[in-house]
């Protein structure tokens, strides 16, 4: 089949309402974002000359209309994005502490994006992709769950490379021995894993981030697991081959929003330029990350993600200095 699309991701699309100043009232003044974690990595891959395409939901509502209109705008396909006419648009909050990092509330009870079913999917766009990519929030509930696996089956029956981020976000799951259990099976279906380093020792309780890492590469025979360390950048595991590559401090960060997406973007955008993942020398490797580092770097000076990733020259002059 024609290969339409560079990268596929299924998954949620909502507004992240981040922090802005305060009002002259004294209360806290909240931006609308639009965000969510498979269109950012989409978002970061347009930018790098990529096409790209999503699968979900968002609510027929002001919101819903604003996501759908963002993505286009952005150029990600949106044939696949339906519009629920009963169920909103999923908000998220961000409160952002002094050192740039989050912690969410959301409001998802339900949210548009839990109401994919198998029969939103369509298998073909699937199909003319080089890449599928998903995380784990389109697992929290059976329904999405359902269309999540049906997905990644027809990316296996396609023959394509399957990406995956855990991208664990507590409050969303009832019990958190699900969501354990929802990333092991992403990790057991994926050929290209990002990972964080809280995530790891969420799943080994191993809190030597190297350690945890040889442990989840060698549990579930991952071909290319990405570990990302926040400011201490990244790590790399292929094959018999490691490599780390240092973070790029920002003076000025905000928050941390759409990093670790910015960092999957980049480094699916040079597996592709490479052909594949088949024969990565270290010197490769190194520069993905590096690449990847400095693109997530440059994300955290700036409020959201998705609307404002970083170009490929602003990543390379960052690489440069």
């Amino acid at each position: 089949m024609e290969k339409r699309f560079d990268v596929t991701a299924l998954g949620e699309l909502l507004i992240d309402f981040t922090e802005n100043g305060i009002s002259g009232q004294g209360n806290p003044m909240l931006e609308a974002n639009p965000g969510g974690a498979p269109c950012n990595v989409l978002a970061m891959l347009q930018k790098l000359g990529k096409k790209t395409s999503f699968i979900g939901k968002v609510g027929n509502d002001q919101f819903g209309r604003m996501l759908k209109e963002t993505i286009e705008q952005v150029g990600i396909d949106s044939g696949n994005l339906i519009m629920d006419d009963d169920v909103h648009t999923t908000l998220a909050f961000v409160h952002t502490m002094p050192d740039g990092d989050r912690d969410f509330s959301f409001y998802r009870n339900p949210g548009a994006d839990m109401m994919l079913t198998v029969a939103d999917v369509q298998k073909e766009r699937i199909e003319a992709s080089r890449v599928f990519h998903f995380g784990t929030l389109s697992s929290t509930h059976e329904g999405c769950k359902a269309a999540t696996r049906y997905a990644i089956q027809c990316a296996k029956e396609a023959g394509i490379l399957i990406s995956f981020d855990p991208n664990l976000r507590e409050p969303l799951w009832n019990d958190l021995e699900d969501a354990k259990r929802e990333i092991a099976y992403g990790l057991g279906q994926a050929d290209i894993v990002k990972i964080s380093d809280n995530e790891v020792v969420f799943m080994t309780g191993e809190e030597d981030y190297e350690k945890a890492a040889q442990i989840l590469k060698e549990q579930y025979q991952i071909p290319l697991l990405f570990v990302t360390l926040g400011r201490d950048g990244s790590r790399v595991y292929y094959k018999d081959i490691r490599v780390e590559a240092a973070g790029f401090i920002q003076e000025n960060t905000i928050e941390t929003t759409g990093a670790g997406d910015t960092f999957t973007g980049c480094v699916l955008s040079k597996i592709l330029e490479l052909g594949g993942m088949e024969n990565l020398t270290e010197e490769q490797l190194a520069e993905m990350l590096t690449f990847a580092n400095a693109g997530a770097s440059m994300i955290t000076t700036r409020r959201g993600a998705l609307k404002v990733m970083p170009e490929k020259e602003e990543i390379l002059n960052l690489m440069n200095k």
